[in-house]
């Protein structure tokens, strides 16, 4: 990511289901709230743990930066972290690991193609992943089967379904990703929700997500992006430039 402006950029980010981590080599983004959470303030380069809740950012001058989007259950093999730590939470990377100290940023900085900074992200990124722990089952068999029913999968059903009680499965899952099933499968369903407004009148919309009705859909429009749905479709379309922002998977 790339951008400039001479006046401050404001620009609210909805919850997503993906976690970003940004490596900064330009001047900081300022997080101005974490509606669910913590971790305001100048950021050069941070991690943000899966976020049940919006964020506002704001930015003056030019940024530039990598943005890597994980899944939260890739965060706790990468950096050795489990999500129930990061959840909720803006956090400096190099308080976590060491290979994401200022000294990286520096050498991406100084890249002279975005071809090579591609390289020594991935380098980086698959070395501490030759050292990181296996992958939980049961947890990465549940968010595999939120993501695929677009988050409206039965949680009673799935609970059933894998054979453990629901504490058991809860607990696990919430280690691992930092939130409830059902609190990722609200993150995960509200995302495909707003995959098509501007497509859909929001009354369909509810109707083809699964909420109770076009209410809901506004209460949890406003609590996970702090805008209403009308409001929503009138944005543009999230990108992989939009720092703190995931794309609907």
């Amino acid at each position: 990511m790339d951008e400039s402006s001479p006046v401050p950029v404001e620009r609210r980010q909805p919850a997503g289901s993906l976690v970003p981590l940004v490596i900064g080599f330009g001047d900081p983004l300022h997080i101005l709230e974490v509606s669910a959470g913590e971790g305001a303030g100048a950021r050069g380069s941070f991690l943000a743990g899966l976020m049940p809740g919006h964020t506002a950012t704001s930015f003056v001058g030019r940024i530039s930066c990598m943005q890597i989007y994980l899944t939260p259950l890739a965060v706790g093999r990468l950096l050795g972290h489990p999500g129930s730590e990061l959840a909720g939470h803006v956090i400096d990377p190099a308080a976590l690991v060491p290979e994401f100290a200022g000294s990286f940023a520096d050498r991406l900085g100084s890249c002279g193609t975005w071809g090579e900074r591609f390289q020594l992200v991935e380098a980086r990124l698959l070395g501490l992943l030759a050292r990181g722990g296996d992958a939980d089952p049961l947890a990465d068999w549940l968010w595999t089967r939120l993501r695929a029913t677009g988050g409206r999968a039965s949680i009673a059903r799935l609970v059933d379904e894998a054979g453990w009680s629901h504490r058991h499965v809860s607990a696990t899952f919430r280690r691992h990703a930092g939130v409830s099933p059902k609190a990722f499968a609200g993150i995960v369903r509200f995302e495909h929700a707003v995959a098509d407004l501007g497509r859909h009148t929001p009354a369909a919309v509810a109707d083809r997500h699964g909420y109770a009705d076009q209410s809901h859909l506004t209460r949890e429009a406003v609590r996970l992006a702090g805008a209403t749905p009308a409001a929503l479709a009138r944005r543009p379309p999230p990108t992989a430039h939009t720092a703190l922002g995931t794309r609907p998977g």
